[in-house]
């Protein structure tokens, strides 16, 4: 990691306005599987046709038509997690910003993926960018396992769980890591990254394998098995 600090330079995470989680979330949710410009674009209308020129309440996105809101480019899919969104919103699951600030990232995370549609990156997302919390490393994030890989030359991206582990030494500063780990990807494309910049050797997660649950017939047959071979060793055959 200090070879990548070097070569891109200073810190420079830069926080998004101070919108009420519920505007960020919405925000994230008009983003998903679309490109920048259409979720802009989507949010605009949004705004416009919902808001009457400014953000929509969350009684607002309840109130309003379904017809309404697929005229302003959501699926049905996306439809129904603002409106879960702003119900959730309303019942005080996803709180005020102030409340919000007060609570650990842990219980931010667990209360923030009940809403439909919002999972946990979306969540280390909001951590990051809008509350500013310094020690969150997003290990589902394509960028920051791609940006591991180039920066440690490893011939492929390290398994999430992989990257957890090792990320703990990055700690209490896991954020500014995930920050310069993404600078490496662009880093990539401009063909400025020396490869590798630092050597690894990652942490073996072990998997546990479950056996098979044997079947009635299956057990009776082994009994019968071992039945017969005691006949046998009795009888002097082996």
């Amino acid at each position: 990691m200090g070879g990548l600090i070097r070569a891109v330079g200073p810190y420079g995470l830069v926080l998004e306005n101070e919108a009420h989680p519920f505007q960020a979330l919405a925000h994230a949710i008009a983003h998903q599987q679309l490109h920048a410009a259409a979720a802009r674009t989507i949010l605009a209308r949004f705004i416009s046709n919902v808001g009457n020129g400014v953000f929509p309440t969350p009684e607002a996105v309840i109130a309003a038509p379904e017809a309404a809101l697929r005229a302003v480019g959501f699926s049905f899919s996306k439809i129904a997690a603002l409106r879960d969104l702003a119900t959730k919103t309303l019942e005080g699951v996803v709180p005020e910003r102030r409340t919000l600030e007060r609570l650990e990232d842990a219980e931010i995370i667990t209360r923030l993926t009940e809403v439909r549609g919002i999972g946990r990156w979306t969540v280390e997302m909001l951590l990051m960018f809008h509350l500013g919390r310094p020690d969150v490393l997003p290990v589902d994030d394509f960028g920051v396992r791609a940006g591991f890989q180039f920066t440690y030359g490893l011939r492929k991206m390290p398994a999430p769980k992989a990257l957890a582990l090792y990320g703990e030494r990055w700690g209490p500063h896991r954020s500014a890591a995930a920050w310069y780990l993404w600078r490496a990807c662009e880093l990539k494309r401009a063909g400025k990254l020396p490869q590798p910049l630092e050597q690894v050797r990652m942490p073996r997660v072990l998997k546990l394998r479950r056996r098979p649950a044997k079947s009635a017939s299956s057990v009776k047959k082994a009994a019968a098995r071992k039945v017969t071979k005691k006949a046998k060793s009795k009888r002097g055959y082996k």
